[in-house]
């Protein structure tokens, strides 16, 4: 038995699966303390279930703590960067063009030092180890705990980020240390930007775990937890605490997958309708598809890994006016139950207008008698344009496709898309998310850029595919049950040797043996 969590802005989700079988959902509002509102969800599942918390075998949380924190400038730690690039990139010093508001929040101490490699595999400048020391004493001397380190081309040579990590080990062992190459991809200015909210989440991250961990224990959990990352897949307890920032947008990808598990449907659009948001996505082969743009998250460019995800301002919560024509995308959210007409409140919104069509029954429908039909009809028709115009725009072509609806919304559209081949609106569509938490698996990612003359085609992939498996029993993967699910090959353009650019995707089970558990417990401290 599994139970998957989904921690939302307006509700938590939660399921109970017993292997495949759906045993017990449950659906509430999410509270300040998110700890005792996840413990909140599962007792009431087990109570719905009639089943022990001893029964449980495994905890799948899928949480937005750590986007809110960046997002709300909170929970944040001073942090050391370094980055290993001189005499090159002097012009374009760390965090250029971020918000200032997050800068004073981090209050960063940057460090420019000579090092790093070139596209080609030749040395920028060798690493100054009294530039090192001098650095690392400030550092120790400024008492900072938390330091990211990024080098030019590191994805392909990581020596000079791993030398720097062991000085400052060595002379600050109780530092939390981030390398870029083990959380971006190419492209130095993103990756290390990612290295860098990675670096200021992980205090954040130590605490957010060792209160799930206390919370589960002091009810009776002993089964391992993990926590969904924003590739569809898990992380275990101690990956999260090095990786916090690899959550980011993992509840739209539980939506995605959990989609794919209620209708076995592998390619399709998926539509999630929330309280403030509709979430689009696009299933390929079962997984999101990735988004192929820059990501901003908190206003900083980053090349985290990331769905491909069109947010819209339609949700259940979604205040309607001039007669239907206009909504959003402003929105009740988590208020709702207050200010909503069906619940003696004052606002027209998107839910008291498909409870005055007699769609659902929510609330008290005789709160909205008064409300015209033409109002209703419009309001309706306005949501299906709005929906539909979107769905148009993620579409992989101008060919009709499957639309997956699923979220506590998804009663908001009634009726055909003429975008969609079909539309569908599975069972429990209401919790896919926290479906699509409990269903997925441990996953592993590895780029790198390779010449196909140096080595063979095959050589290459299967060695970035052993980095890939390598990432996948750190985060907790049985290495046995470890399989591939895409391989990405482009060539890179007026480099000498038939360089390419290399990136494997694996998947895994989850590790129960004590072999496996003691392998990613050990790749987890190399790092």
């Amino acid at each position: 038995m599994r139970i998957g969590i989904d921690v939302g802005g307006t509700h938590t989700d939660a399921v109970l699966l017993d292997n495949e079988t759906i045993i017990a959902t449950n659906k509430s509002l999410t509270t300040a303390d998110v700890a005792s509102g996840i413990i909140d969800s599962l007792n009431a599942l087990l109570n719905k279930a009639s089943v022990s918390a001893n029964s449980i075998n495994a905890v799948m949380i899928g949480t937005t703590q750590f986007t809110n924190a960046i997002v709300e400038r909170r929970q944040l730690s001073n942090i050391a960067v370094i980055r290993l690039a001189l005499p090159s990139g002097k012009g374009c010093p760390p965090m250029i063009e971020w918000p200032e508001d997050l800068v004073n929040a981090i209050n960063p101490s940057i460090y420019e030092c000579h090092g790093g490699y070139l596209y080609d595999g030749n040395p920028v400048a060798d690493i100054d180890i009294q530039e090192i020391e001098a650095v690392i004493a400030d550092i120790k001397q400024k008492e900072i705990k938390s330091v990211a380190i990024a080098s030019a081309f590191s994805t392909m040579n990581a020596e000079p980020e791993l030398l720097v990590a062991n000085l400052i080990r060595t002379e600050i062992p109780d530092c939390e240390i981030t390398l870029s190459h083990q959380i971006g991809s190419i492209g130095l200015l993103e990756r290390e930007n990612a290295a860098i909210l990675n670096a200021t989440l992980r205090p954040f991250a130590q605490s957010v775990v060792n209160a799930f961990e206390n919370a589960l224990t002091k009810h009776a959990f002993n089964c391992p937890f993990f926590i969904s990352q924003n590739d569809g897949t898990l992380m275990n307890a101690d990956f999260v605490r090095a990786y916090p920032a690899l959550t980011f947008a993992s509840g739209p990808t539980n939506s995605l997958r959990g989609a794919y598990k209620l209708t076995g449907k592998e390619n399709a659009i998926v539509v999630d309708i929330g309280g403030t948001t509709s979430d689009i996505g696009v299933l390929q082969n079962g997984f999101p598809r990735e988004s192929n743009r820059i990501i901003k998250v908190g206003g900083v460019r980053t090349n985290f890994r990331m769905p491909d995800i069109n947010a819209v301002g339609l949700g259940g919560g979604s205040i309607v006016r001039d007669e239907g024509k206009r909504i959003g995308p402003d929105s009740c959210g988590h208020k709702l139950v207050d200010e909503a007409l069906i619940f003696n409140g004052n606002t027209l919104t998107t839910t008291d207008i498909i409870v005055a069509s007699g769609h659902a029954d929510i609330g008290d429908s005789e709160k909205v008698k008064h409300v015209s039909s033409d109002v209703i009809q419009s309001a309706i028709t306005t949501m299906r344009e709005t929906l539909n115009y979107h769905i148009e725009m993620m579409k992989p072509d101008d060919k009709p496709v499957p639309v997956i609806l699923v979220g506590g919304g998804a009663v908001l559209i009634q009726g055909d898309l003429p975008a969609a081949s079909e539309v569908i609106r599975p069972v429990n569509a209401g919790v896919a998310n926290a479906i699509g938490a409990a269903i997925a698996q441990i996953g592993g990612e590895a780029e790198s850029m390779l010449s196909y003359r140096a080595m063979s085609r095959d050589d290459a992939i299967k060695g970035v595919t052993q980095l890939a498996i390598d990432k996948a029993v750190t985060a907790g993967a049985d290495k046995t049950t470890v399989r591939t699910i895409d391989i990405e090959e482009i060539e890179v353009p007026y480099m000498e040797g038939d360089m390419r650019r290399v990136r494997v995707k694996v998947v895994g089970d989850i590790a129960t043996d004590d072999a496996s558990v003691k392998t990613a417990e050990h790749h987890t401290g190399a790092y």
